[in-house]
């Protein structure tokens, strides 16, 4: 092994905070090198990212409605490995990491890298200043870097690489379905196609939010304008330097509401090692 890489996806600091930290403490115990390719940006996920057996990649991304963000399968699709070790880890908004951590473990293995260890942490959910509200914080963090310190032990030993379904103790069946919100009647609420809204008052014209898009959606020449699909990642409302970006639609508002109300307490993190 010659070199440990940070990947990730992360359009509110959350995933790179959580995923940095673990790579740097292994970084650190086996005094190699650390890399980072962060692909939030539409620009990073141009070209595939490739390893091979002398690489340990740390992975991380966010968990929307239960699973990974379906408009980056595409990318996380074409990342290669060749009997690269690595560690999957998800950040999940204080409700359920669901089948997020076991898809992205499957779609590794699918392509050449060994899950040798495994976490779903917690980060202040995309749609919400509640749910999860500054985390990871300092507790977090030291679980984070625990985490680090016994996948380094583990990488030192050359323990045995297991599927990913022994890893998280779970017997093969199907992926769960993504997630879905439901008003009080128990009909499904579509958010999908809700995009926020720009209070033109408040906006300072800087831009901001167009350049942290991870989607690329918003039209750098009128930021108003978002012709590109939304993943609901809350990069720009929660990003914008004048508190100008806002959602207005009835079913999002009521669905954030709801997970305030149901999902208050402190979720615990998951690790599998």
């Amino acid at each position: 092994m010659q070199q440990i890489h940070a990947v990730y996806f992360s359009p509110t600091g959350t995933t790179r905070k959580t995923c940095l930290t673990v790579a740097q403490m292994i970084s650190e115990a086996l005094f190699l090198p650390l890399c980072v390719e962060d692909f939030t940006r539409p620009q990073k996920r141009l070209e595939p990212l490739t390893y091979g057996p002398e690489d340990m990649v740390v992975i991380g991304l966010p968990v929307y409605a239960g699973r990974l963000p379906n408009l980056l399968l595409p990318f996380l699709k074409t990342l290669r490995g060749d009997r690269t070790k690595a560690v999957p880890i998800v950040l999940f908004g204080n409700r359920n990491y669901d089948d997020a951590l076991l898809e992205l473990g499957l779609l590794l293995e699918d392509q050449g890298f060994e899950p040798i260890a495994a976490a779903a942490f917690v980060g202040e959910h995309a749609f919400s200043r509640e749910l999860g509200a500054g985390r990871p914080d300092r507790r977090d963090m030291k679980k984070i870097r625990e985490f680090g310190e016994a996948v380094s032990e583990k990488l030192k030993a050359d323990a045995p690489v297991r599927s990913i379904w022994a890893l998280l103790g779970e017997e093969e069946r199907p992926l769960k379905p993504y997630y879905t919100p439901r008003d009080r009647q128990g009909n499904p609420i579509n958010i999908l196609k809700v995009k926020p809204k720009l209070d033109s008052e408040k906006c300072i014209g800087c831009g901001r939010c167009a350049s942290l898009c991870p989607m690329g959606s918003i039209d750098p020449k009128d930021v108003s304008s978002i012709p590109g699909k939304c993943i609901k990642c809350g990069a720009c409302e929660k990003g914008c330097p004048a508190g100008a970006i806002y959602f207005d639609d009835p079913g999002y508002l009521y669905h954030r509401s709801e997970l305030e109300a149901q999902y208050s307490r402190r979720a615990k993190v998951s690790v599998f090692l």
